[in-house]
């Protein structure tokens, strides 16, 4: 969760955008929309309108949102409820009765809603139960850091948080080896050492990566390098909101003694053992008739 800065001065934007155009009345049903990451002027007019005039606001923080507000020279009229990771879900049924005929706001402390913050509950009960949802885009870390990451990002995988124990984050940078996407995720400042550590050993030290902090704040910082370079330079700069990406590598071919693990593992899944060999083959220079031999091969030496 990226979170915003110190609160500025009125802002005045709304009535100006007012002069040139003409906002639609806000729909029924939910919105989910993008708050600024730290910079005040990237809130859209859309949000501003719906911040004013929704029914309900269902945000992360509602001392955030009504601050926000305040930042905006703007009024909450509607009613502010919490919205968070430990009560979302018990909430929606009721955010979801109210949308059916009002509008129901959905807001994050900074960035997208459901981007690695609340807001799949409600919007999953809601598309369930038939009432509209729309989204008001705006502000996101994540393609923000990739913009700014001068790496090759045309096709990137999102990953949210890294995992924070070091034994599930090896095995995920480990499923990461092969990837040829680019890899953007959010760490802490605590963790980025040691996750741009681990990141040396399994995937190398010479893979580029950037290191994005603060995006759109006042100390707003892009680092660029090598993951050897950006591992020592962590050490003594962790701070503030971060977002990693880590650029693609190049598919690494599996033996044919690791395709036949994976088989063996759909095949104790209960996957038939022919549909087991021909999923894992695919892509591989291996064909399915030489995957099922080494498998049965494998399996006769067992007994």
């Amino acid at each position: 969760m990226h979170r915003g800065e110190s609160v500025p001065p009125r802002c005045a934007m709304l009535e100006v955008m007012n002069t040139s155009f003409r906002l639609d009345p806000l729909p029924r049903g939910v919105i989910v929309a993008a708050t600024p990451l730290g910079n005040i002027g990237d809130a859209s007019a859309r949000l501003m309108q719906a911040l004013e005039h929704a029914d309900i606001v269902a945000a992360e923080d509602t001392r955030r949102a009504r601050n926000l507000a305040q930042a905006l020279g703007i009024e909450i009229r509607g009613k502010v409820v919490s919205n968070f990771d430990h009560n979302e879900e018990g909430r929606a049924a009721q955010l979801v009765e109210a949308a059916r005929s009002g509008t129901v706001l959905v807001v994050s402390d900074a960035g997208m809603p459901l981007v690695s913050d609340p807001g799949h509950s409600i919007v999953a009960a809601a598309a369930e139960a038939g009432v509209p949802v729309t989204c008001f885009p705006g502000p996101s870390a994540v393609p923000t850091a990739l913009a700014l990451s001068a790496l090759g990002v045309g096709h990137f995988l999102f990953d949210a948080f890294a995992p924070r124990k070091a034994g599930p984050r090896k095995a995920w940078l480990e499923s990461l080896r092969g990837e040829k996407r680019a890899i953007v995720f959010f760490e802490s400042p605590h963790r980025l050492a040691q996750t741009l550590s681990d990141a040396v050993a399994v995937l190398g030290e010479d893979r580029p990566a950037a290191v994005c902090r603060e995006l759109t704040k006042t100390y707003e910082e892009v680092k660029r390098g090598s993951l050897g370079e950006l591992a020592k330079w962590a050490e003594d700069n962790a701070r503030g909101e971060i977002t990693v990406v880590i650029e693609g590598g190049e598919e690494v071919p599996s033996s044919l003694e690791e395709l036949v693990d994976k088989v063996q593992r759909r095949v104790a899944d209960g996957v038939r053992a022919k549909d087991a060999c021909k999923e894992v083959a695919e892509g591989t220079p291996v064909s399915n008739r030489e995957l099922y031999d080494a498998f049965l091969s494998a399996r006769d030496g067992e007994k």
